[in-house]
């Protein structure tokens, strides 16, 4: 899969990302720094990514703006430590790989993951 990390997102979930042989960019490591959210939402949409984040602004662009997306993994963690993200974002990987490629927005949360 091919992922596009929002600034807000941690970098190091690059690493884990790749390991695992997914094509992944980054806003910190590939694009200008400070890029407007709807920025980011048009580069991973144009490349065909799916943005991961911890902004909740994105939801607001997608339903309430209707810009166009490849799919967003919206991470609202009490817990915002590598490891828990990991693994959080571990059990999207397995148990919702086929949502993802339906231009999602994924919620994840300590205790669930909400697919629309």
């Amino acid at each position: 899969m091919k992922f596009l990390l929002d600034e807000s997102a941690d970098f190091p979930l690059a690493a884990y990302l790749e390991q695992l042989g997914h094509d992944v960019t980054s806003v910190v490591r590939d694009y200008t720094l400070s890029i407007k959210d709807h920025e980011v939402l048009s580069i991973a949409n144009a490349e065909q990514r799916i943005v991961i984040t911890n902004d909740k602004d994105f939801g607001e662009l997608i339903y309430h703006r209707k810009l166009s997306h490849s799919g967003v993994i919206f991470l609202r963690l009490g817990d915002e430590s590598i490891p828990r993200k990991i693994d959080r974002l571990d059990d999207v990987l397995t148990h919702h790989a086929d949502d993802l490629s339906d231009r999602s927005y994924v919620t994840v949360t300590d205790k669930r993951i909400r697919v629309r």
